[in-house]
């Protein structure tokens, strides 16, 4: 029997001489169909021998199923989706939008050529570190300033230069675990440092850094929980206590403050978020911070403070290892450009003013939604709900937000089945479900977004009719 099947197999010659192979060839290479071609030959082949299968598909099948695999393979991973979670600063979704001025500059470097390490003044070879350094000292008040490529690099370049060999000290409470199972005791192991913790998970004293204090210390560290909070019985040292002790005992002292929040925004109230601003002033010898996250940047991680320290760290060859791109600097630079003014940053950094966005005028776009997919798909039932959104990229860990939303149902689909539909379509959308209905949270659907979105659910539900 699958002697007889392997003979039925189409010869190659004939399904080069189908429409649909001759199609295929004239969008992508023929040396990259004939290779998915051998490949699905060899597995229906395989298939026939196993006695897993009891017909032979036809050339032209072949064709079409070998087409398909090839659109498959030559579709970019990384694609444009749209964010109906109403998470703000979705890690899995790529985390913050860059502001307008920002795309602007990455297309200028990404264009043409740049002066990323040539100093025009001088005409000669120059540092693509003095890049975003005025505007982030100017931003900060720091002496001094270095971006690598994340703030876990930055985390890890700090410790090796300050403390390898060395102990640093930090409190119980601030041994942070971030997203991908980033932890700072393992950090501060591949660093060469020596982990010094002190006090208990709720409360830790000043004194209990300072009875740690030895022959050995290298570094005072304070690390912000920014993607959790403990409540009730607890004390933890203040900023100015740790600064003043570091000065006391001639120990460099450092603070990660995860975010990288310039101004406090009025409507955000008191989220206890530090100010990188105000975390300088008090004194810590180094401040670092990310700046795709409430900064609202691209992917770095920005360090900031006295320049005996970033000098150091500018000679640690581990920083060639961190460098960031022309695209990353240009991107930050314009961002940090936009936050010169509080205002200015709210109106035009994405991730700011989503977290600003009044109820009102998200209510006003869910309507508009509602009222679209029920023109396009008469027998869906889409109602604008009150809900909450999430800031998200561990910021703001309990803090949530009014919000409105679009809720799907269908008398012909699970939702579970209407949100995997969502996903699969070309441009994905990502929703979320809640009490048996999906939710589109209008908080992270950009406005250009909108037709995109209406298209999208009314495709699903038709379907589902």
């Amino acid at each position: 029997m699958s002697n007889n099947l392997l003979r039925q197999i189409p010869k190659v010659d004939a399904i080069l001489e189908t429409a649909d192979w001759k199609m295929l060839v004239s969008a992508c290479p023929e040396a990259l169909a004939k290779d998915v071609l051998h490949e699905y030959l060899d597995v229906l082949r395989l298939a026939i021998k196993e006695e897993r299968i009891t017909s032979v598909p036809s050339a032209e099948k072949i064709a079409g199923d070998v087409s398909m695999r090839v659109a498959a393979l030559i579709q970019p991973g990384l694609k444009r989706v749209i964010n109906a979670t109403g998470v703000i600063i979705h890690t899995n979704l790529g985390r913050s939008l860059l502001a307008g001025p920002a795309i602007d500059a990455v297309l200028k470097v990404a264009t043409g050529y740049s002066n990323l390490e040539y100093d025009i003044g001088k005409g000669a070879r120059g540092s693509r570190y003095v890049h975003c350094r005025s505007i982030l000292t100017r931003l900060t008040g720091a002496e001094d300033a270095l971006v690598v490529n994340n703030n876990a690099g930055a985390v890890f370049l700090i410790l090796n230069t300050l403390a390898e060999g060395k102990e640093v000290i930090i409190a119980r409470g601030e041994l942070i675990e971030i997203g991908g199972s980033f932890r700072i005791p393992d950090v501060m192991k591949k660093s060469g440092a020596v982990l010094r913790e002190v006090g208990t998970t709720n409360r830790t004293y000043t004194e209990d850094y300072e009875r740690a204090i030895g022959d050995n210390t290298g570094l005072i560290m304070k690390a912000h929980t920014s993607n959790y909070r403990i409540r009730g019985f607890t004390h933890e040292a203040s900023s100015e206590e740790l600064v003043e002790l570091g000065k006391r005992y001639n120990i460099p002292t450092y603070f990660d403050t995860g975010s990288g929040l310039f101004y406090n925004f009025e409507a955000l109230g008191h989220r206890d978020e530090p100010l990188i601003p105000d975390e300088v002033k008090k004194g810590f010898d180094v401040v670092s911070f990310s700046g795709d996250k409430l900064l609202g940047a691209p992917q770095a991680g920005i360090v900031v403070g006295e320049k005996g320290c970033l000098e150091a760290m500018k000679e640690n060859p581990m920083t060639r290892a961190l460098r960031p791109d022309k695209f990353t600097l240009a991107g930050l630079e314009a961002t940090l450009l936009l936050c010169l003014d509080a205002a200015s940053a709210a109106a035009n950094i994405p991730t700011i003013r989503m977290i600003l966005e009044k109820k009102d005028a998200l209510a006003k776009r869910a309507r508009r939604v509602a009222s679209q997919v029920r023109k396009r798909c008469p027998g869906a039932r889409p109602s604008v709900v009150d809900v909450y959104s999430e800031v998200g990229g561990g910021s703001f860990p309990d803090m949530v937000i009014p919000s409105v939303g679009v809720a799907l149902q269908s008398e012909t689909m699970t939702v579970d089945a209407m949100e995997k539909g969502l996903r699969g379509l070309p441009v994905p959308v990502i929703a979320r479900i809640e009490k048996d209905t999906v939710i589109l949270d209008m908080r992270t659907v950009l406005a250009q977004d909108e037709r995109d979105l209406v298209a999208a659910v009314s495709s699903v539900l038709d379907n589902a009719r």
